[in-house]
């Protein structure tokens, strides 16, 4: 019987080993791999913006541009783990994920570039999440079987969380409120450049 290789998990960079890094003048590459109204709201000095979905299409054209160290950020380190994954299959070396992602950046006290405040792409799934199920719950009392449609939503969370992937965060993402500004990928190059 032959098994699947577990994938070993991102090597990861601590927020106040990063926040050392940045002070003294060696940060590394900064890749947030958010959706861009998740960035505006809040993002570490000096990093790009270049969407999951956006990075896994484009990751070829990115190689070219980071040929440093690379360090992803996410809201708390599962996208970024993707993100990670995606890089390193295309064959780029030096990768960490931002130990507990901007969440744990923020709570170690170190600087945030702040925009327009918006929910965060986790608590938009656990509201439209949990808005279904008790719709469907109430709805269920008196239309049998509409129950079932709260079970699929609890289903698919399950699949989420052991999967680390999420169907409704990625339609969510393409809703206009998280879009923000369309992220090209030849402005996230040209930027790369400029920065090099």
């Amino acid at each position: 019987m032959s098994t699947t290789p577990t994938p070993t998990p991102a090597p990861s960079l601590t927020p106040a080993a990063l926040h050392r890094l940045v002070q003294e003048g060696q940060a590394p590459r900064l890749l947030d791999v958010r959706t861009p109204g998740e960035f505006r709201t809040a993002h570490i000095p000096g990093s790009y913006n270049v969407p999951l979905n956006t990075l896994r299409e484009h990751r070829a054209e990115l190689l070219a541009h980071l040929d440093e160290d690379v360090v992803l950020v996410c809201r708390s380190g599962a996208r970024a783990a993707q993100a990670e994954r995606a890089l390193a299959d295309a064959g780029l070396p030096n990768l960490r994920v931002l130990e507990g992602g901007i969440v744990g950046w923020e709570t170690t006290g170190a600087p945030v570039e702040r925009g327009p405040e918006r929910w965060d792409m986790e608590r938009q799934v656990r509201l439209v999440a949990g808005s279904i199920v008790l719709t469907t719950g109430l709805v269920g009392v008196f239309v049998p079987g509409a129950h079932l449609i709260g079970t699929a939503i609890g289903a698919g969370l399950t699949y989420a969380a052991l999967s680390n992937s999420c169907a409704m965060g990625v339609l969510l993402s393409r809703l206009p409120y998280n879009r923000g500004p369309r992220t090209d990928i030849r402005t996230v190059i040209t930027e790369l450049r400029s920065a090099s």
